[in-house]
């Protein structure tokens, strides 16, 4: 035994796909590989569960080898000296730069710092701009004036020292108005007289965003984002070009925002895919091929109110697959974000995710750790491509601004997140904390400040119109029904009628419980019922109004029936069975069965149905 074992790996024979599929075929038992292995993207491409390793894949990191992306904290307090202290804390607590959410832009979420010049100088004091990065988002046409205010503070300072990324990105801000006080030639040119402004100052971090977080808050999918990105990005380039900038130049005064969702291998595709789809276009345009300096930020759409540590472990899987995937910096936004204001706590948590990431896991030591693997190579080809066709169908359509301002963008969006809504609704898409597992009677993480109601805008006006972009989280219809729940007195009940045995009806009962609960209706559990007439009391002195059948198939037909009889005439003012009827749907309807609960099915439109049965009054929308 303390012999070095002398294994040569010569020896051993290489293995092929073909006896990779032999082996599948064994598990498969006769079924196909195409419906068992392969797996249809929101995009519409399928991927293969076991595609071939690309041995001859090269890297696509945009970083440096070795080097570790850049941690950005969000800065959007609207008291000036706390967001200064905010800043301060991040910056010393690990943090590489920060994002300064200003309250005119689309994410501020009803929060943001204010754009007085003499608030600025507080929030930027102490500060050491040559140390560290700073990004702004301004929005709603401030990002402008913003620009120059902060050129204007550190006029004294060494200019090339300097990383400020001003994010001037107002076709961002036609998109999330729907509406611009002038025509797009005019923003265009304004655009670029702001950046010969600003680089006339010896300012040289890139100035202009396209920014892709506002519409996968909107409901895009991965490649929408990206061709959403690029198309703004071309834009830009061309409005740049037309300011007196060489393509060289303009190119490089252009950063792009990401999403990272919770998809990891889909996120950590997407900025692979994005460099692809860079170097294209630049190639199209006769520029030589050059890095894009690309953020990404974890995706608001994905948060929850609900069970909202369960956001930690979102925002790490997010974190690691764009620290991997090669993004250039990172924004995790703290698990309470959608609950208010962020405490010190959370956004602590949100910063050591990344420093965990970096210090100890060291996830960032090899450059494109994905290369070659045949799961991320497909994920990224497919990626680029179907968003390099919805690129072109924008180019033809006019380009980003005609294809805003004639809804056609809005359309597409828009159908992609009714796909997804309903997905989420039948559980396809299932959401821990939310639609599985909810978690009724938690604790709920403090906040600075409460979420705020974001009024919807009245009709825009202005030279340049179309549809706003409006952001929404996956579990907000889950919310507005747990909600409603919970601010009814007293708290609405199901009453489980476990047939048997919990061998019997274990299953089931914790099926349905889960299920009910993800409407904010409790679902005590019991030890079960053998005797139909014990159940019919049980439900009566419960105090419940609606009652669901839990159990086996085999006891389903023997006792449903009577089961479903005794508990109407108990009172129920709803009965449920949580399975499928089969032959005996006739039956058990006659006998009070009202509905049936089964894997599949649209768990929103039960619950709202529930809720209506219950005399529960839906509470407001409108809250981020």
């Amino acid at each position: 035994m303390d012999q070095p074992l002398d294994l040569d790996l010569a020896t051993f024979p290489a293995a092929t796909r073909a006896d990779w599929l032999k082996l599948v075929e064994g598990v498969l038992k006769g079924g196909a590989y195409d419906k068992r292995m392969l797996t249809r993207a929101a995009d519409g491409y399928t991927l293969d569960a076991l595609p071939e390793r690309r041995r001859e894949a090269a890297p696509l990191a945009g970083r440096p080898a070795g080097a570790p992306w850049r941690i950005v904290a969000r800065i959007d307090h609207d008291d000036p000296a706390a967001a200064n202290a905010q800043l301060l804390e991040d910056l010393n607590g690990g943090a590489d730069g920060a994002t300064l959410v200003f309250a005119s832009a689309p994410s501020a979420g009803g929060f943001g710092l204010p754009n007085r010049f003499e608030e600025l100088v507080t929030v930027l004091d102490g500060v050491m701009p040559d140390l560290v990065t700073l990004r702004v988002e301004a929005g709603a046409y401030q990002a402008r004036d913003i620009a120059l205010a902060i050129a204007r503070l550190y006029e004294k300072r060494d200019p090339a020292t300097l990383d400020i990324r001003f994010g001037l990105d107002p076709i961002s801000d036609f998109a999330a108005l729907g509406a611009a006080p002038i025509e797009w030639d005019a923003l265009s040119a304004r655009l670029g007289q702001t950046v010969s402004t600003l680089r006339g100052r010896g300012l040289t971090a890139p100035m202009v965003r396209a920014d892709g977080h506002l519409h996968h808050a909107a409901g895009a999918t991965d490649a929408q984002e990206l061709a959403a990105v690029l198309a703004t990005a071309m834009a830009y380039l061309r409005a740049l070009a037309a300011a007196g900038l060489s393509l060289e130049d303009a190119a490089a005064a252009i950063e792009v925002t990401l999403t990272a969702d919770v998809d990891q291998f889909g996120t950590q595709a997407k900025p692979r895919a994005f460099r692809q789809l860079w170097a294209a276009a630049l190639d199209a345009c006769d520029i030589e091929a050059a890095p894009v300096a690309i953020h990404m930020e974890t995706a608001w759409r994905s948060l929850t109110r609900h069970d909202a540590h369960v956001n930690l472990l979102r925002g790490t899987v997010a974190a690691f697959a764009a620290g991997v995937g090669g993004a250039d910096s990172l924004t995790v936004l703290p698990f309470t974000q959608a609950l208010g204001l962020p405490d010190g706590f959370a956004r602590r948590l949100a910063r050591n995710t990344q420093v965990i990431l970096i210090e100890e896991s060291n996830v960032h030591r090899v450059a494109d750790p994905g290369a070659g693997a045949g799961a991320i190579e497909e994920r990224t080809e497919k990626l680029a491509a179907t968003a390099w066709e919805l690129f072109r169908q924008i180019e033809r359509e006019g380009g980003m601004v005609e294809s805003l301002t004639s809804g056609a963008w809005q359309g597409r969006i828009a159908a992609a997140r009714a796909a997804r809504a309903k997905d989420i609704a039948t559980r396809r898409l299932p959401i821990t904390g939310t639609s599985e597992f909810p978690l009724l009677g938690e604790t709920v993480p403090t906040v600075l400040a409460p979420a705020r109601r974001v009024n919807t805008p009245p009709p825009a006006e202005g030279a340049l119109l179309g549809e706003p972009l409006t952001g929404h989280r996956l579990t907000e219809p889950y919310e507005r029904l747990r909600e409603a729940a919970a601010a009814t007195n007293p708290r609405p009940v199901v009453f489980l009628a476990n047939l048997g045995t919990p061998a019997d009806f274990t299953a089931r009962s914790g099926f349905a419980r889960a299920a009910f609960e993800a409407g904010g209706i409790m679902a005590p559990a019991n030890d079960g019922f053998t005797d139909m007439t014990a159940l019919a009391e049980a439900f009566r002195t419960s105090g419940a109004r609606i009652a669901c059948l839990c159990s086996s198939d085999d006891l389903y037909a023997a006792s449903a029936t009577d089961a479903a009889s005794g508990l109407k005439a108990a009172g129920a003012a709803a009965l449920y069975l949580a399975g499928r009827p089969g032959e005996h749907e006739e039956a058990w309807r006659a006998a009070g069965i009202d509905v049936y609960l089964s894997a599949g099915g649209d768990l929103l439109a039960l619950l709202q149905d529930a809720h209506r049965r219950l005399g529960i009054t839906a509470t407001r929308e409108g809250t981020q």
